[in-house]
């Protein structure tokens, strides 16, 4: 028989995920997995339950919650070399990660995913001993996330972090930075930087364009110092992808990525706070095995568009 363990956060979302957990086991039942839950009681309490899941050799591991639950989970996963698969029923305010995945928000849909779906390899960062998989970054505005309260955050949703993003303008200063990525170099006064793995950030689904969740590579998005006008402008253009144009904006593709400041720098690794600076992130590719819809599936090991115009012009 297969198992399989929930790990899920009571106070995601509108909290509705316990009243359909009996059917939510049932499923679970009927397709052939003994399964038990766990619900988090406070922070880092995703991490130990994933832990223990790896301990008692567990061949499944199913985080439901937000991107911070997931992150939880996947922290605790990634410790160990032999590794239980992971499913996601997205239950949180904004579902970065999931809506990279194509994973459905709908509970139904998610556990159909998980138990009919196909198993994805997908890349994983690291940083300073923890573990992100969507985005790390660093800058005044980056904090927003972990800021906006839970509690307004399950009540107006994402619109909770532009609600403390407006409430922070007043407050946003650039960094002087050094950035090593691979073999390159930046120096110079920094707004935001981001190392993103998907091009689902913060509710912006084209921030990071080409975004390929196999390939071994972060997407490094580095924005300049700026004026309060210039800013909104620049976060006008990325609501449709266009913010690349902007000259203050910065896109490298890098596997390995050192910053270093002489000013204090907080850190946020998926939404939740990462530390301070210096940091060293590594991608470590195809690290994580995990259940996707097949639209996904075909999408991550299809050939990447680039490489295919690049033959047809070498033809």
């Amino acid at each position: 028989m297969k198992t399989a363990r929930i790990i899920y956060n009571p106070t995601a979302g509108k909290e509705s995920f316990q009243d359909q957990l009996p059917a939510v086991l049932k499923r679970f039942e009927e397709a052939g997995y003994i399964t038990s839950t766990h619900a988090t009681t406070g922070p880092n309490d995703a991490t130990y339950a994933a832990r223990f899941a790896c301990e008692q050799g567990f061949d499944l591991i199913v985080a439901s919650g937000g991107d911070g639950t997931i992150n939880e989970v996947i922290n605790g996963l990634a410790e160990y070399d032999k590794r239980p698969e992971l499913g996601i029923i997205p239950m949180g305010t904004v579902n970065d990660f999931t809506r990279a995945l194509k994973i459905s928000n709908d509970i139904d849909e998610a556990v159909s995913i998980i138990l009919n779906g196909r198993t994805g390899k997908v890349d994983l960062g690291s940083m300073n001993g923890k573990y992100f998989m969507n985005i790390a970054g660093g800058g005044k505005i980056t904090e927003v996330s972990y800021e906006a309260p839970s509690k307004l955050k399950a009540v107006i949703g994402s619109l909770a972090y532009y609600v403390k993003g407006i409430e922070l303008i007043p407050q946003m200063r650039s960094i002087n930075l050094r950035i090593e990525y691979d073999d390159e170099l930046f120096e110079g006064e920094v707004m935001i930087f981001l190392l993103g793995l998907t091009n689902s950030i913060g509710g912006f689904e084209k921030l990071v364009p080409n975004a390929k969740l196999n390939d071994g590579y972060f997407t490094l998005l580095i924005l300049e110092h700026v004026n309060l006008a210039e800013f909104g402008h620049i976060l006008s253009l990325a609501t449709r992808g266009e913010h690349l144009k902007h000259p203050k904006v910065h896109y490298y593709k890098a596997r390995d990525v050192k910053i270093t400041s002489f000013d204090e720098v907080q850190l946020n690794l998926d939404g939740e706070f990462g530390g301070v600076l210096p940091a060293h992130f590594k991608n470590l590719k195809e690290f994580l095995k995990i259940r996707v819809p097949d639209e996904f599936y075909n999408e991550l090991y299809s050939e990447d568009n680039d490489y295919k115009l690049l033959n047809q012009e070498n033809e």
